[in-house]
């Protein structure tokens, strides 16, 4: 069979305690002529594949993992702790067979052309070995009963029906690498011939693994398994010669947070989804789970009926904890007003530790339903679930920094934020020269019933639905993410057409002006321009 030449580029899944790597490859065979090219040159393309040594810095895509691969059917992986046949290895995978059957024969008709992911079957050490000690993933919570339910946890309590009937969960913000995971087995473009995939998704949990190192633990424990998990797949046909803030520590001081596993070298190859990102070019966020997990097209459509239609008592609500060890927090700030306009602020006080009403979903969401402005300050990082929690009740956030949704979820939400949510720059609140409710009541009827609308319009794109059974004609969050990421390499292999070189801009700390580009009001935000800056 004849030898191609092959570039594949590597794209991470990782939400803060959650994490995903997933494998893409570009490639389109008519535009591979002398090797294909990457660089405008395909002299140069040669020398990467017949060296591999021969790379660029770090900081761009390395093109040493362009190489000649013979097809040959279904090489499927053998799982290193626990060998077992192809056949035994095939059952383990959730795989359409038609699919498989499609992909071989690539017709021009194939819905999935362009689409087709293959599971990696990595060691158990790297997925279901770290959910089996769940009593140890959080130092300060049980996590065993959030991993029922595929991840969605228990069946939320709905004693008032301030929840519709079903499909709603007490799900837990950082399980959602077991969600997606869930959710990628029942995706319909699923292939067990590596060769034929535009994507290979490694289920590798490392979120919940440094989640159990990252108090009390050296850096070498964090360190552990995402090392393990980068020896493994270099072992891997697919990878030949290689392979957010909680995965970019900085030095090797033990008491510096997170691991070092997105600052590896190998790691500059990724592409990243994240619940928060960081500056950098190869990182998009995506949202973090809500409580509601629907079944079908029509669980969302009566839910959006019934936000449209709620009545809402408080012009504003806020449900969250003040942060006294944090000096730049406007929480307090944002508390006092709230607690000075009772009969218009709706107030939920979370606990900063133990038992909240803010863990229960009825609770929270009943707080939303009631208020037509859901206050979304930073909390111990730029963004917070609370986000979504609003916009599945139908409640407007209200932001204080630009980096808590627009700089963050550009997949997911609209790029003209205008229409769904209101801006209040944070120094106004916190040196007290702005009153929230008044900016607030400034809002005619008519932009507020409009603003509503487009925050309802954007409940399916926010939330993850239940793998079990299939939407329909609507795309939820994880839909919206795969998209995305396939878009991304449509664009690498354009530029490889085009002759340009697609490491460009690939894996590159560029500022965060850029990341906001397009909303129109970038200079007015260059005080808010600072890496550095936690809340």
């Amino acid at each position: 069979m004849e030898r191609l030449a092959i570039i594949r580029n590597w794209f991470v899944f990782l939400v803060a305690f959650s994490f995903f790597m997933v494998f893409f490859k570009a490639f389109d065979y008519s535009a591979l002529s002398a090797g294909g090219t990457n660089s405008g040159a395909a002299s140069l393309i040669n020398n990467f594949v017949n060296n591999p040594h021969t790379h660029k810095p770090n900081h761009s895509l390395d093109v040493s993992q362009m190489f000649n691969q013979t097809a040959s059917p279904d090489p499927l992986l053998v799982d290193i702790d626990n060998p077992s046949t192809d056949h035994d290895r095939a059952n383990n995978l959730t795989v359409n067979k038609n699919t498989t059957l499609a992909a071989r024969t690539k017709r021009s008709s194939d819905s999935c052309k362009g689409r087709y992911i293959y599971v990696h079957h990595l060691p158990h050490r790297f997925n279901d070995d770290v959910l089996r000690n769940c009593s140890v993933l959080e130092k300060w919570l049980n996590m065993c009963p959030f991993l029922t339910n595929l991840g969605f946890g228990p069946q939320a309590e709905n004693s008032e029906g301030v929840l519709s009937e079903k499909s709603w969960f007490t799900t837990n913000q950082f399980l959602l690498e077991v969600i997606f995971h869930e959710r990628m087995k029942k995706y319909k473009c699923l292939t067990n011939n590596s060769s034929f995939a535009d994507a290979i998704y490694v289920p590798f949990y490392a979120g919940l693994d440094v989640g159990r190192y990252l108090w009390g633990y050296n850096i070498s424990m964090r360190d552990s398994l995402g090392s393990d998990l980068v020896k493994w797949l270099a072992q891997q046909p697919e990878w030949k010669t290689m392979i957010s803030w909680d995965f970019r520590r900085q030095t090797d001081s033990d008491s510096d947070w997170g691991s070092k596993l997105m600052n590896l070298p190998e790691s500059m190859n990724l592409t990243t989804l994240t619940i928060e990102t960081t500056s950098w070019s190869n990182e998009f966020a995506i949202p973090y789970p809500t409580y509601f997990h629907p079944s079908s097209d029509n669980e969302v459509f009566q839910w959006q009926n019934r936000m449209r239609s709620h009545n809402r008592r408080y012009l504003f609500a806020f449900a969250g904890a003040p942060r006294p060890s944090a000096n730049d927090s406007i929480r307090m700030e944002i508390i006092h007003q709230c607690l000075a306009s009772r009969r218009t602020c709706n107030f939920l006080r979370c606990n900063s530790g133990g038992s909240s009403r803010c863990d229960n979903p009825a609770e929270v969401m009943k707080v939303f339903q009631d208020s037509v402005f859901c206050l979304q300050p930073p909390g111990d990082s730029y963004t917070r679930r609370s986000i979504f929690d609003s916009v599945l009740a139908g409640c407007i956030p209200v932001f204080f920094h630009p980096f808590s949704a627009y700089a963050q979820y550009t997949w997911h939400l609209q790029r003209d934020y205008w229409r769904y949510s209101v801006f209040i720059p944070i120094d106004l609140v916190k040196d007290g020269f702005v009153s929230i409710k008044q900016v607030l009541l400034q809002i005619s009827e008519n932009e507020m019933l409009s603003m509503r609308e487009e925050v309802i319009k954007l409940i399916p794109r926010v939330i993850y639905a239940d793998p079990r059974s299939k939407l329909q004609t609507l795309e939820d969050a994880f839909d919206i993410a795969l998209k995305g990421v396939l878009r991304r390499i449509g664009k690498v292999r354009n530029n490889m057409r085009k002759g340009r070189d697609p490491s460009n801009g690939f894996a590159e700390e560029n500022s965060w002006k850029k990341k906001l580009s397009g909303i129109g009001v970038e200079e007015e935000w260059d005080h808010f321009i600072d890496t550095s800056m936690r809340y």
